[in-house]
C-alpha cells in the first residue's frame, strides 16, 4: 500500500496549488467585449476547446513540483480599474432661439422668468472641472441671477419697466435692446404671515455631503428670519412620507431647529406622494391673504410612485389651483434632475434655485427672501411689436422655455411667470436695423412699408400682469426711441455687465451668434461694469469665466458646448 502515497501528495499539492492561485488572482470580472453582441440564432455551436483542456493539463502537472507561494499568489500583471460612478443629470433640451424677420413677424410674446438655478449649477460644473452641458446654460437665468439697480416704481404699480439701447459687444453693427423690471421693495418685517412647508428629500440619493446636510444648514439660516407670526411645517418623504413638524410658529426656533437635525438619509423616494402630502399640509394651515408656498427641497431622483416627468407637472399645474405655489431648491451632483426641478417651479407659479454652497443657501433664504416668498405680482406677460421700417430682424436671447403664442397675450388663462418683491427682471433682444446687413438675406419683391409718424421707433414693449388676488389682467406700455441709442461705452454699467453675461452664456452654449467674441471679451467686459458690486456676486462671474477660459483651453472640443461624459440631455 505504501506506493500509493506519493500520488496522494503530489494530487493535494495540485490542488493547494490551484486554490492559491485562484486566491492571488484578480477578483474582478472580466472587461467587456467591445465587439458587436452576436445574437443566440447566428452564435456557432459550441465546440470542445482542446488546447485549454491541454494547458490545464499542463497546469495541472507542472504543480507536482511546488513551486515558491509567491509566485502562485502574484496578482493579475494588469489589474483592471473600477468602473467610474455612473452620473445621471437629466437637463431639459433647449432649441436656441433663433433670428426673425420683423416684416414676417414683428410680434415677439414671452413670459418673464426669476428662476436663478441654472447660474448657480454651471457653477458647481465649472468649478468641479466641467464643461457644462449646453441645455444646461439657460441664458436668462444667468441674466436673473444678478440685482440691478433699476428705479423703483413711482406710479403705484408693482413694478418699473426700463429700456435702454446700446450696440452689441459681439456685433457693433446690431443693437441691443434690454428691457428691465423692477420690483417694488418690501422689507422682510413688512411681508403678511407666510405659511411655509418644506418638503424634503430624505431618501438614500440624499446622503452627501452636498445633499442633506447641507440643505439642513440653509434651512436653519431660514429659521433666524422667521417671526412669530410664520408658520412652518416640515415634511420628509423616502420610501413613505410623513410629517416631521406639525404647524409650528416662527417663534418656537429652537424647536424648529431640533427637528431639522433630526433629518437624516435613507430609502427609496417617493417625491409624488410627498408633494401630495405636502400640499394637503398647506391646505390645512392656510393663511388668507398671506404667503403660502411649499417649498420642494430635492435632488430631484424620483423612483417611487409616480416618477413621469410630465405626470408630476400636471399634478402640481392642478395643485396650484388652491393657492398654494410651490418653489424648488435643487441640491447635489451626480443624479440631479435639473429638468425636473425648473419645470415643477414653472408649473407651481415659483421660482427654482439650485444651492451649491452655504453662501448660495445664504442669498436664497436670507438675502432675498423677500422676493423669494411675496408674489407682487402674476402671470407677468412680455410682448414686442418691432417696427419694420427701422428693425428689419430680431432675436430674443434666451427664454426659449417661455415663449408665448401671441394671442396668449390677452388670455388671461394663460399662466406666465411671477414677480417677487424687490426682484429685477432681464431681457435682452438683439435687433438688426434698417440699412444694416442682417444674418437673412432681404426679399426681392417686399419691402417694409413705413408706418406714418413712427420713423423714430424701434419697438413698442407691452405688459400684462395680475395684482396676486386678481383674475383679470392690467397692462402698461413703454414705446423704445432710436434716439435713445448710446455708444456701448457710455451705456450703465448694469448694461454692460447684462451684456457681458448674455454673450458669456451663449459662448457657453457653443456661441452661435456670437461670431468671433470669446471668453476674453466677456470678462473684459464684465470686469469694466462690475459697479459697487455689494455681495461680490460680479466679481465672481468673472472668476467663473477665467475658469471656462481655462477649461476650454485645455479641452478644446468642450469649448463649444460640449457635454462632459455622463451628463444626460433628455
Amino acid at each position: 500500500m505504501q506506493p500509493r502515497a506519493p500520488v496522494f501528495l503530489s494530487s493535494l499539492a495540485a490542488a493547494l496549488a490551484l486554490a492559491l492561485a485562484a486566491c492571488g488572482g484578480p477578483s474582478r470580472p472580466l472587461p467587456e467585449q467591445t465587439s458587436p453582441p452576436v445574437s443566440p440564432a447566428m452564435a456557432p455551436a459550441p465546440r470542445p476547446d482542446h488546447a485549454a483542456r491541454a494547458a490545464q493539463s499542463k497546469s495541472v502537472a507542472e504543480t507536482h513540483s511546488i513551486e515558491p507561494h509567491a509566485t502562485l499568489a502574484m496578482p493579475h500583471p494588469y489589474p483592471l480599474p473600477a468602473p467610474a460612478p455612473e452620473e445621471r443629470e437629466r437637463y431639459g433640451a433647449i432649441d436656441e432661439n433663433g433670428v426673425r424677420l420683423v416684416a414676417q413677424a414683428p410680434v415677439s410674446t414671452f413670459s418673464i422668468d426669476v428662476d436663478t438655478g441654472s447660474y448657480s449649477n454651471v457653477r458647481r460644473l465649472l468649478n468641479a472641472g466641467h464643461v457644462p452641458p449646453a441645455d444646461a446654460v439657460r441664458v436668462e437665468e444667468l441674466l436673473n441671477y444678478f440685482p440691478y439697480d433699476y428705479a423703483q416704481p413711482a406710479d403705484g404699480r408693482p413694478f418699473a419697466v426700463h429700456t435702454a439701447l446700446a450696440p452689441a459687444p459681439w456685433h457693433p453693427s446690431n443693437v441691443l435692446l434690454r428691457i428691465g423690471i423692477k420690483g417694488k421693495d418690501v422689507a422682510s418685517g413688512a411681508l403678511p404671515a407666510a405659511n411655509l412647508v418644506f418638503l424634503v428629500d430624505v431618501s438614500g440619493s440624499m446622503n452627501a455631503p452636498d445633499k442633506l446636510p447641507l440643505l439642513k444648514s440653509s434651512l436653519k439660516l431660514l429659521v433666524n428670519q422667521l417671526r412669530a407670526q410664520d408658520r412652518i411645517t416640515l415634511v420628509t418623504y423616502a420610501g413613505s412620507t410623513r410629517v416631521a413638524l406639525p404647524p409650528t410658529p416662527g417663534s418656537d426656533k429652537a424647536v424648529i431647529v431640533a427637528a431639522i437635525d433630526q433629518l437624516v438619509a435613507g430609502g427609496s423616494t417617493a417625491g409624488a406622494s410627498g408633494i401630495a402630502l405636502a400640499y394637503q399640509a398647506a391646505q390645512q394651515s392656510y393663511i388668507a391673504g398671506g404667503i403660502n408656498r411649499v417649498l420642494l427641497a430635492t435632488d430631484g431622483d424620483f423612483n417611487v410612485g409616480v416618477t413621469d416627468f410630465r405626470q408630476l407637472k400636471s399634478m402640481v399645474e392642478d395643485k396650484r389651483k388652491s393657492g398654494v405655489s410651490l418653489s424648488t431648491l435643487g441640491f447635489g451632483t451626480g443624479n440631479y434632475n435639473e429638468q425636473l426641478m425648473e419645470q415643477l417651479a414653472d408649473a407651481g407659479d415659483g421660482a427654482y434655485s439650485y444651492i451649491d454652497n452655504l453662501m448660495e443657501g445664504n442669498k436664497v433664504l436670507v438675502s432675498e427672501i423677500s422676493s423669494t416668498l411675496a408674489t407682487i405680482a402674476r402671470d407677468v406677460k412680455i410682448q414686442v411689436e418691432f417696427n419694420p421700417a427701422t428693425v428689419t430682424e430680431y432675436r430674443l436671447i434666451g427664454y426659449e422655455n417661455r415663449m408665448l403664442a401671441r394671442e396668449d397675450f390677452n388670455n388671461d388663462k394663460v399662466d406666465a411667470g411671477d414677480i417677487g418683491a424687490g426682484h429685477t427682471v432681464t431681457a435682452l433682444y438683439e435687433l438688426t436695423l434698417a440699412g444694416q446687413p442682417g444674418l437673412v438675406d432681404p426679399l426681392r419683391y417686399q419691402r417694409a412699408a413705413p408706418a406714418p409718424g413712427r420713423d423714430g421707433e424701434l419697438a413698442h414693449v407691452r405688459l400684462r400682469y395680475k395684482l396676486p388676488a386678481a383674475s383679470t389682467s392690467q397692462s402698461l406700455d413703454v414705446t423704445v426711441a432710436r434716439q435713445a441709442l448710446r455708444p456701448l461705452a457710455q451705456g450703465d454699467v448694469d448694461f454692460r455687465f447684462a451684456a457681458a453675461v448674455a454673450g458669456f452664456g451663449q459662448v457657453l452654449r457653443g456661441g452661435k451668434f456670437t461670431g468671433d467674441w470669446r471668453y476674453a471679451d466677456a470678462r473684459a467686459l464684465a470686469q469694466g461694469a462690475r459697479g459697487a458690486d455689494r455681495f461680490g456676486y460680479r466679481g465672481e462671474f468673472v472668476k467663473l469665466v477665467d475658469l471656462a477660459q481655462s477649461l476650454a483651453t485645455a479641452t478644446p472640443a468642450a469649448s463649444h458646448g460640449g457635454a462632459p461624459a455622463g451628463h444626460a440631455t433628455r
